[in-house]
């Protein structure tokens, strides 16, 4: 079956050039690699990552790569979940929304890892994620799976063990079984998503990594996957109850020579300028602005939050968002996060630390606190990432935000100036102003490297 989708997605892997990428598509990779390793060296000292790092340290290759943070090499595909926790656990890394919504730089702690173990230079480590992003994108683009108890992580596992592919240079045959191995183990539930949330919230993409560069690896020595693996008859259509769609079109060679060329659904993602999930961030805006209009916190009578039906469902429905036990809980409470905003007037690490998300005080203000659906956000979605906020007053008046772009969204972008400003907001405090910048001159001139070893010698958090 030549024209199954994984035929598709491996010749367009292995025929994607550095060359064929726009100069905005380029850049756009720099800044998210700055933006993933920020929100990695941030999160360094954080329980789960600290784990991870364990785990995997007890493990050593003469061929791996660098566990951020540390001089020391692992087999690539425990280096990328190591990594991929700490990109992923302050839930502050980038987003796309579409049927199913994604965090895309995800994967780049595979693809990082996989260019250091085989030698890869800057501009092929660049190629690689940005078909990353592409296949990631486009999948949440075809069909929503979260409905079906499957978690998003789960194109994660194409779109890592494509890039992998890639990076070691293999064949449209070899890539297609790496395709074809990554998805018959990699589905995940949804359960690490619902209810009490656990640290797996911020470690299950880093499984879906692990998993992509191991199928990676796994095809490269000759191991074949079962296919078609989409479109056979227990494969992935299949199981999960969803159609693919015309996703196979997307991926057509030759490549568009108009417009941003191949490779460029990056452009349509966005930066988060505050550590919390991402239907959060219209909301954390509109409360950031109506707590200048507030003089006494007293004043407060109630808080209403009209939201979409994708971030009620979400993060605004289960009880546990009104009274968070864990941190994963209250960086994906839309009720917590928008309270937090009003009463501290500030949206850092700080508010989801326990002392602070467990504060009985807090706890009581959420119980003033309502999440209501508004089917003309709902309309707009996912184009629009909108929230409404009303704060209700003793006095009697009620003072109203609406929020439809959040800052760092893909319509209302940050500069670069304010990504190397988050950057340095996460990494200066760990190893100063000095180093953090060596880190970011070294990511502006990716497409310049022969390699990462430089960059990931800089990356190390003492020496």
């Amino acid at each position: 079956m030549k024209t199954t989708l994984a035929h598709r997605l491996a010749d367009y892997a292995c025929a994607l050039r550095f060359e064929d990428l726009s100069p905005a598509v380029v850049h756009e990779v720099k800044r998210r690699v700055i933006d993933s390793f920020g929100c990695a060296l941030g999160a360094w000292d954080e329980e789960p990552c600290a784990i991870a790092r364990k785990v995997a340290s007890e493990f050593s290759a003469k061929n791996g790569s660098t566990i951020i943070g540390t001089d020391h090499k692992t087999p690539p595909d425990w280096t990328a979940f190591a990594n991929g926790c700490c990109i992923r656990y302050f839930d502050y890394n980038d987003t796309y929304l579409s049927k199913e919504p994604a965090h895309p730089s995800d994967n780049i702690s595979a693809a990082l890892a996989v260019a250091e173990s085989v030698g890869a230079t800057g501009p092929e480590l660049i190629t690689a994620i940005a078909l990353a992003y592409e296949v990631q994108c486009r999948f949440c683009d075809a069909a929503s799976i979260r409905a079906r108890g499957w978690d998003h992580v789960t194109y994660g596992t194409f779109s890592t063990a494509l890039a992998c592919a890639r990076l070691m240079k293999l064949s449209p045959k070899k890539t297609r079984h790496a395709t074809n191995i990554a998805g018959v183990a990699g589905a995940a539930m949804r359960q690490a998503r619902v209810g009490e949330l656990s640290h797996w919230k911020g470690v299950a993409f880093a499984t879906a990594a692990r998993h992509g560069v191991f199928s990676a690896v796994l095809a490269r020595a000759g191991m074949t996957g079962p296919g078609p693996i989409f479109e056979g008859q227990m494969g992935f259509e299949k199981q999960l109850g969803v159609s693919l769609g015309n996703v196979g079109e997307k991926f057509a060679i030759p490549f568009p020579k108009t417009g941003d060329g191949p490779a460029a659904m990056i452009l349509n993602t966005s930066i988060k300028y505050w550590p919390a999930e991402y239907h959060s961030q219209s909301a954390i805006e509109a409360a950031l602005s109506l707590r200048k209009q507030i003089d006494q916190l007293a004043e407060v009578k109630s808080v209403t939050i009209e939201s979409h039906d994708a971030a009620v469902d979400i993060i605004g429905s289960e009880p546990e968002k009104w009274r968070p036990a864990t941190r994963e809980t209250a960086d994906h409470s839309l009720p917590y996060i928008t309270a937090i905003a009003l009463i501290d007037g500030e949206i850092t690490n700080k508010q989801f630390e326990p002392e602070r998300f467990k504060d009985p005080e807090v706890w009581k203000f959420l119980e003033n606190v309502k999440v209501e659906r508004n089917a003309e956000l709902s309309a707009i979605y996912p184009g629009a990432v909108a929230n409404i906020v009303h704060v209700d007053l003793a006095d009697g008046r009620r003072l109203t935000k609406r929020v439809d772009y959040p800052l760092g969204h893909a319509k209302n972008p940050l500069n670069d100036s304010q990504v190397e400003g988050k950057f340095f907001a996460l990494v200066e405090p760990s190893i100063g102003q000095k180093r953090a910048g060596r880190i970011v001159d070294l990511v502006w001139k990716l497409d310049e490297a022969k390699n990462v070893d430089e960059l990931m010698k800089a990356l190390e958090m003492s020496k």
